[in-house]
């Protein structure tokens, strides 16, 4: 009997979860059913919102900075040239490399043998000549007595033949008498034409005693400047450049020997393109005296010039676009000519242009504006310049409005955004340079690369050798000398 209860338990169970098994099939049957037989309900769609960064354009004059590359040339420079050869005897102490000279003072003279020789063979041709001019003055003084004693002589051999003739007529004298009268006034007369031609020769000699004296003259001066050419003197305050010369070396006349740099007369030549060049120009078309700043990027600081525009070159270079443009250094302290700088311009002042982040404008010369509704407006502007990492934009419409600082493809006209305001200017001011902790063979080497730069001026030397001595040294320093070093 227990046997069969039991038997009769299990089946009653078995029964029952096969009856719940099959009630919950069909319940799960009828969900997917209804699941599917039920329209689909689609989620409302939410309009994306960008965040964007947003700056206020505010219109004003502004002066555009004209960026360049040049470098620095003195405008006096002279080639030292030896006016006479032969062996150099003597040296200033100052010539040499870098030697600075005054105005006047001698810089090297030439053995001077061979043209106080040919000075003095031209003082005894002067002394000659003279002597000369003198024997033809005393020449022409007896010459003329000469003519004067035959004149005399023959106007007696004329008073002569006159009488002779009066006793002829008379029938005194002879016809041979006369004759012979006639014959001697007639020798008077030849006479008288020799001396005239006799002082003839004397004025001669006297006119060419006269040209040989200036002749020996000028072979004089000549000389006296051969001389002086033996030495050699600086025309002007100036450093010697470029020097190859050693006393006791053989020279030749038109040799080069050095050359002489004015550094108180320098100034920058750049190149610009010719686009540039017309916004230098004024009403007129001539180039305008603009400042110009000129600064040398030296390890740690950099050199600092000021100046003014003073002219351009007349023609173009060939094979080159553009204009060569000069500006005079007022003060060029620590500069040389040679060095490459980089040249900036203030060009004329642009009126009611705004200065935005050259990321803010786009290739079709739009910028978005903050809408109503937090919505972006495509505004048309026109790019007036680029100053570096910044543009200046004229346009309508444009003033006290938020412009988007930096377009993205996902942006454009009636996107919402959520405008991100700043209050620090556009251009951002540059981080803090980091402070790096040198290595005892790092900080030796660049030391030691500092101390034998021989162009860098001596208080910006001190300075750099003092920052390299601190514990912590600027990152940028180490940067820029291990950038001249090759490291």
């Amino acid at each position: 009997m227990r046997f069969l209860r039991q038997s009769l338990i299990g089946v009653v169970l078995a029964s029952l979860a096969l009856a719940l098994l099959v009630w919950a099939g069909a319940m799960v049957g009828g969900a997917i059913q209804t699941r599917m037989s039920a329209e689909k309900r689609v989620p409302p769609a939410r309009e994306r919102v960008f965040a964007v960064n947003v700056v206020t354009a505010r219109l004003d004059t502004v002066v555009p900075v004209l960026e360049a590359f040049g470098q620095v040339q003195s405008r006096r420079s002279l080639e030292l040239r030896a006016a006479a050869g032969g062996r150099v005897i003597w040296l200033a102490d100052s010539f040499e490399e870098g030697g600075a000279v005054s105005e006047g003072e001698v810089l090297l003279r030439v053995d001077p043998a061979d043209a106080k020789a040919a000075l003095d063979r031209a003082d005894s041709d002067v002394l000659d000549a003279e002597a000369e001019a003198r024997d033809a003055d005393r020449s022409l003084i007896l010459a003329r007595d000469d003519l004067t004693a035959a004149i005399e002589q023959a106007d007696l051999r004329e008073k002569a033949l006159k009488r002779q003739q009066d006793l002829e007529s008379r029938g005194v004298a002879t016809a041979a008498t006369v004759e012979t009268a006639e014959l001697a006034a007639a020798a008077g007369r030849q006479a008288v034409l020799s001396r005239r031609q006799a002082v003839a020769q004397a004025e001669t000699r006297i006119d060419n005693a006269a040209t040989r004296i200036a002749r020996v003259k000028i072979a004089r001066e000549e000389a006296v400047r051969g001389l002086e050419d033996t030495s050699l003197t600086a025309p002007f305050d100036a450093v010697l450049s470029g020097v190859t010369l050693v006393e006791g070396r053989l020279v030749q006349a038109n040799e080069q020997l050095a050359m002489l740099v004015d550094p108180a007369a320098l100034e920058v030549s750049f190149q610009v393109s010719t686009a540039q060049y017309v916004r230098l120009l004024d009403e007129r078309g001539r180039l305008i005296a603009a400042p110009v700043k000129v600064a040398l990027e030296l390890a740690g600081t950099d050199l600092v010039a000021q100046g003014r525009i003073s002219r351009d070159n007349a023609g173009a270079a060939e094979g080159q676009a553009g204009r060569v443009i000069h500006a005079r250094l007022d003060s060029a302290a620590g500069f040389k000519p040679g060095d490459f700088v980089t040249v900036n311009v203030d060009e004329p002042a642009l009126a009611l242009v705004a200065r935005l982040p050259a990321s803010a404008i786009d290739s079709g010369g739009t910028v978005l504006a903050l809408g109503p509704e937090d919505r972006l407006e495509a505004i048309p502007v026109s790019l007036e310049r680029r100053q570096g990492d910044d543009v200046l934009v004229r346009g309508e419409g444009l003033e006290g409005r938020e412009i988007v600082v930096t377009r993205t493809p996902l942006l454009g006209p009636g996107i919402k955004v959520t405008p991100q305001r700043r209050d620090a200017p556009v251009a951002a001011a540059e981080p803090e340079a980091d402070l790096l902790e040198l290595t005892s063979e790092r900080r030796a080497k660049l030391v030691a690369f500092v101390e034998a730069n021989s162009r860098m001026p001596a208080e910006m030397k001190a300075r750099v050798l003092a920052q390299l001595g601190e514990r912590k040294v600027p990152a940028q320093l180490v940067a820029r000398i291990e950038s001249r070093m090759g490291g």
